[in-house]
């Protein structure tokens, strides 16, 4: 007789396995973490984890597609506001994204040197594959809302979401070069505000947009990751 499957257990046992799986790789990277080492954080058997994974591969694919689907979750009330206008939403896409980093900076800044680490790249590259389509799609609406409305000028609004993913993926890796640094140096936040300024103005000329209509990170948000640097300005 087939095992009956209560989809809500299996659902929260899948998770709580997701999970662990996470926070391993996380602090370890992603090559030094084994299968063994899961069951052994659970305390499971090697049957009862491939029940919902086959194989390491469909893990990682899992924790992947499990980021996407927060990441969605998080943009797609934006996407649907209908009182919002394309450069509104842009900077509610800017502002969430950036909230929610800052909402959980302790956790992140443990994890930054893990995460950029050699043994974390296969991770990244797969994380960055699965953003990118779902990401682009919706800053891809927005920009076309944008062009109805008269407030952004490009015919290729595809191709301009795909470069803004790009440059916010290189913006978001030249704040952590910053941030992992042993010592906040006393000019990080000048330079970051530069930063910010240059990305914001490519940005904006991509899209056709007035300019310093679209900032990326709010001035407080950035004296929140940079607090040393601010003191140093202020005194």
């Amino acid at each position: 007789m087939a095992r009956i499957v209560n989809p809500e257990e299996h659902e929260m046992r899948r998770a709580e396995i997701l999970g662990a799986a996470e926070r391993l790789i996380y602090t370890r990277g992603y090559e030094q973490v084994s299968i063994q080492d899961i069951l052994r954080e659970l305390k499971i058997s090697k049957g009862a984890f491939y029940h919902y994974f086959d194989s390491k591969q469909a893990l990682l694919e899992a924790i992947i597609e499990r980021m996407a689907s927060q990441v969605l979750q998080l943009l797609q009330p934006i996407l649907q506001d209908e009182h919002l206008s394309a450069p509104e939403k842009l900077r509610c896409v800017f502002d969430a994204a950036s909230r929610w980093k800052t909402d959980r900076k302790e956790v992140l800044l443990s994890m930054i040197s893990v995460w950029y680490a050699d043994e974390n790249a296969i991770l990244r590259h797969k994380a960055q594959a699965a953003l990118l389509p779902p990401i682009a799609d919706i800053i891809t609406s927005i920009i076309r809302q944008g062009v109805g409305e008269g407030q952004f000028h490009t015919a290729f609004p595809d191709q301009a979401s795909t470069i803004l993913f790009a440059l916010l993926q290189s913006f978001g890796d030249s704040l952590v070069k910053m941030l992992v640094q042993p010592e906040p140096a006393p000019e990080s936040l000048p330079r970051l505000e530069a930063l910010s300024a240059s990305h914001q103005d490519a940005v904006e000329s991509i899209l056709g947009a007035r300019p310093g209509s679209l900032p990326l990170f709010d001035t407080s948000i950035l004296r929140e990751w940079f607090p040393l640097s601010s003191d140093n300005i202020n005194h």
